[in-house]
């Protein structure tokens, strides 16, 4: 087994109808990113789908964090109109990255020259989403291990914290072996692989009717 870049862990296989990374590969980088990223500001060198993943989860990583400031009673009003500009930005990104990951994902099929019969049922969720999925599911296992961990915490909230964290471990598993379950099909060629374009309009002058009235301005 061997890698196709320094950065990339997407896996060149002998086996043709091998996806080129397993789900437990992947969740394995989502943990590890997840930590050293609340140590030094998110950041990746990887490529290929790699890096795709690297970049979906970052902009997951971001909008968790803006999300915990719109939630302070805190800030001013003005820090909560910057605050929700972040969120919209990073979750415009975020949409995109999905897209980038099932986008990658095909031409990789296309490359391989695997393809499903026509007629075949696709699932109604991409890979792109269900890694989505598993990005927000490190992220929550993470901050649920702090609360366990929390010094100041009473035992009561300590112990909540852990029956939470035993859920979490389990729907981790779940979804780990539903996205090996997906990847198999697609890349056995018995599930099709349609990339759900998302469409997003808000963020769009030329679409959301409170930016192109403001600008005054036809449709382009």
């Amino acid at each position: 087994m061997t890698t196709c870049s320094s950065q990339c862990g997407c896996r060149v296989a002998a086996d043709p109808a091998a996806p080129p990374m397993t789900a437990a590969e992947i969740d394995t980088l989502l943990e590890r990113l997840v930590a050293e990223w609340h140590v030094v500001d998110p950041g990746h060198a990887a490529t290929e789908l790699e890096g795709r993943i690297c970049d979906l989860h970052k902009f997951n990583f971001q909008l968790w964090h803006e999300e915990d400031i719109a939630r302070s009673p805190d800030v001013t009003d003005a820090r909560i109109a910057e605050v929700k500009r972040a969120i919209d930005r990073f979750n415009q990104a975020r949409n995109d990255a999905i897209e980038k990951v099932d986008d990658w994902l095909v031409a990789e099929l296309g490359r391989r020259g695997t393809a499903a019969a026509p007629g075949t049922p696709a699932a109604t969720e991409t890979p792109g989403s269900a890694i989505d999925r598993l990005s927000i599911l490190e992220l929550r296992r993470f901050h649920m291990r702090e609360q366990i961990d929390r010094a100041d915490a009473t035992p009561e909230h300590r112990e909540k914290a852990a029956a939470r964290m035993a859920v979490l471990d389990a729907q981790r598993q779940h979804l780990i072996e539903a996205i090996d379950r997906l990847l198999a099909e697609v890349f056995a060629g018995t599930r099709p692989l349609r990339v759900f374009r998302m469409m997003k309009m808000y963020n769009d002058p030329t679409m959301n009717p409170y930016l192109y009235k403001a600008r005054g301005g036809a449709a382009a």
